[in-house]
């Protein structure tokens, strides 16, 4: 071989490698097409019949190179040369792993064949057989690591609908192994950033829980274990990396329970809000007291458990149809997640309505209207799971929080519990940013938010009551994130709350008359839809 076709052979092994970290095989296989004028594809030494590069080729081509593949096979060659009508086929293997059928590297050339085609295409499969080699491994750990997210997003799943000791099981297989207190944080940014942040806090926090969000693309959770030792403004190390400063916006919850995940959750997404408003890397949480604890947990849980006895007792009629814990999880999701709940249980959206439909019927509620999601919104955060609900008077006594034998009393309604002491000051809290901040903003601010609170935060209806644009009540309410720092516009929502909080604040006004005068029945869902008086902001 002359010198100047080994610097030629160099060259060509060079450009194979340079083809090869571009685009992989399929731009290795077009520049071996290029360089050589011929025909040069990989066909499956399996099923040779079935590769479908083959199709683009024409008939005679096609049988030609197939009839080369079989000759390879029958006689365990390792290349074969055939000549059919004008036309030359050369088919080598590449090397593959023990006992696996390796592709064959096939040339189809009109005759006479370039002489150098033959050495071109045995320095190609060495290439080709590293470029495959790193293509099977990356869709390995591509396939690896989705399965790893959706194991993953599983147990985050059950730790969202309250099945705290399934997900504690399925995760101390995973590892690390779930805490007893967590503080959620949701990252926003571009997929690359949130790939960066990611390794910045697999290195940094070896027990926290990296997940991405199954309802919001662009979102990351991370679920850190709870350090009560540290100080209340300490930030975890990953949160100063110059990848969060530039490119994404955390919000951060408080430290909650484990069974209290769906709640961190929520507070972290109302942090997010607050850093997309005011433009900055960073927020934490700072709303106040959760509103069950500040009724007193033993009579919103009586009152929890008699609304949503029907729920409890639910037994389906047919094996399709959804259990309790099924629609529980259904109505919990939809209110969180509002239309995007389909993403968040994998169901469809005619699967949602069903069950949504099913959920009004057993409990006798409006979801259409905002005072019913809010009464459906605090049970579903405070009720009790009764051990057995089977229909026993024991048991409809102790849901509806009835201790020992006599007379039944009747379960505290929703009206009640927001005359409770201590939720005046709660409501008037939820409000107060609007409040000291009038002289900013204009005067029909809080007038906007109460209006749109009363149109069960319909923005078409607030705005023809408020005669306005959908667009200017909208801008209104964006406004209003900034100063609550809690989410309006995109679920979960802060709207249940600050509808509890409206209604409060309306049962105490002068206009309210009597406390306690509405109509009592199960939950108090017939008071809550009492019309509201318009709250002292």
């Amino acid at each position: 071989m002359s010198r100047e076709v080994r610097a030629r052979r160099a060259d060509d092994v060079l450009e194979m490698q340079r083809a090869a970290r571009r685009g992989g095989t399929p731009q290795l296989l077009r520049w071996l097409t290029a360089r050589s004028g011929a025909d040069v594809l990989l066909v499956d030494g399996a099923d040779s019949a079935a590769s479908p590069c083959l199709s683009a080729l024409p008939a005679l081509q096609r049988d030609l190179v197939l009839r080369a593949v079989r000759e390879v096979a029958a006689r365990g060659l390792r290349s074969v040369v055939l000549d059919h009508e004008g036309l030359t086929c050369l088919v080598l293997p590449l090397d593959g792993p023990p006992g696996v059928p390796a592709p064959l590297l096939a040339a189809v050339a009109c005759r006479p064949a370039p002489p150098e085609l033959a050495y071109l295409l045995a320095d190609a499969t060495y290439a080709l057989g590293l470029s495959r080699t790193a293509e099977d491994t990356h869709g390995l750990r591509q396939r690896l690591a989705t399965a790893e997210a959706r194991n993953r997003e599983a147990v985050l799943h059950l730790l969202m609908n309250g099945h705290t000791a399934v997900a504690r099981q399925i995760a101390g297989a995973l590892l690390p192994a779930l805490p007893e207190h967590v503080r959620v944080y949701v990252i926003e940014g571009p997929p690359a950033a949130r790939e960066r942040v990611a390794q910045e806090v697999a290195e940094a926090d070896t027990d926290a829980w990296i997940v991405p969000c199954p309802v919001y693309s662009g979102h990351m959770l991370v679920l850190a274990p709870a350090r009560p030792e540290s100080p209340c403004d300490a930030c975890p190390p990953w949160l100063s990396c110059p990848t969060v400063a530039e490119d994404c916006r955390v919000g951060e919850s408080d430290d909650v329970p484990l069974q209290d995940t769906a709640t961190g959750y929520a507070q972290a997404f109302h942090a997010l809000a607050a850093a997309r408003t005011h433009r900055r890397p960073h927020s934490s949480f700072a709303a106040g007291p959760d509103l069950a604890l500040t009724i007193g947990l033993p009579a919103a849980t009586a009152w929890a458990n008699a609304l949503l006895l029907p729920l409890h007792r639910h037994t389906p009629r047919r094996a399709q149809d959804p259990d309790r814990a099924e629609l529980l999880a259904t109505a919990a999701a939809w209110l969180s997640f509002a239309a995007r709940a389909t993403a968040h249980l994998k169901i469809h959206r005619n699967t949602l309505t069903a069950r949504l439909s099913y959920i009004q019927a057993l409990l006798g509620l409006d979801l259409d209207r905002l005072c019913d999601q809010a009464a459906l919104s605090l049970a579903l955060r405070v009720a009790a799971e009764p051990a057995d609900l089977t229909g026993s008077a024991e048991a409809e006594a102790e849901a509806a929080g009835i201790a020992g034998p006599g007379p039944r009393a009747a379960a505290p309604t929703l009206d009640s519990l927001l005359l409770s002491p201590g939720v005046e000051a709660w409501a008037q809290a939820q409000f107060r940013p609007t409040r000291t901040a009038v002289q900013q903003l204009p005067p029909d601010l809080a007038d906007t938010l109460s209006t749109w609170l009363r149109h069960d935060a319909h923005i078409s209806s607030a705005a023809a009551a408020l005669s306005l644009s959908p667009s200017a009540v909208r801008k209104r309410l964006t406004r209003i994130e900034a100063l609550l720092e809690r989410s309006l516009l995109r679920p979960p929502s802060a709207v249940h709350d600050l509808w509890l909080a409206q209604r409060a604040l309306g049962l105490g006004a002068p206009c309210a008359g009597k406390p306690g005068s509405g109509p009592a029945g199960p939950g108090g869902a017939a008071a809550a839809r009492l019309s509201i008086c318009s709250p002292r902001l």
